[in-house]
């Protein structure tokens, strides 16, 4: 997956995420999808972000990769 490819993704979690919290509230399924997609918004950040600083220290951006759920939560921002 290259950069572009990661921000078009980036950029249909985020149209979604709009999409469901602008909805009428109803919990379980929407709930959580919602959840779902901020998770995997935060892991694609970290994605990128992984990517961004390989390249900026000479180091092959493709080396990066996605990071599980609980370890990207605990980063603090």
């Amino acid at each position: 997956m290259n950069d572009q490819t990661l921000l078009n993704h980036i950029t249909q979690l985020v149209e979604e995420e709009h999409t469901l919290r602008a909805a009428p509230t109803s919990a379980g399924a929407e709930a959580e999808r919602l959840r779902h997609v901020a998770e995997q918004l935060d892991q694609c950040w970290d994605l990128l972000r992984q990517r961004r600083a390989k390249r900026e220290f000479g180091e092959n951006p493709s080396e990066a990769h996605v990071r599980d759920v609980g370890t990207v939560k605990r980063y603090e921002g």
